[in-house]
């Protein structure tokens, strides 16, 4: 029998989420893992992802709609 079930690892312990149905207890299993939860992408991983367009676009708004800072003044 093979079935897909959501887990949560916790404090060194694979605890199911979801029911094993009709599993008995001190059954043994081979278990597969396959992280769910999405990377934290650094700034680093979001070049290339807006076309030229988009980019020169954001660069427009960001010219003229934010104040410039006088490393002067700093």
């Amino acid at each position: 029998m093979t079935r897909t079930v959501r887990a949560l690892y916790e404090n060194g312990v694979l605890k199911p989420l979801d029911s094993l149905g009709d599993l008995a207890d001190h059954s043994h299993v081979r278990v597969t893992v396959e992280s769910v939860e999405t990377p934290a992408i650094g700034f680093a991983g979001c070049v290339g992802i807006l076309s030229d367009q988009d980019a020169d676009e954001m660069s427009r708004i960001i010219a003229t709609e934010f104040e410039k800072v006088d490393d002067g003044e700093w």
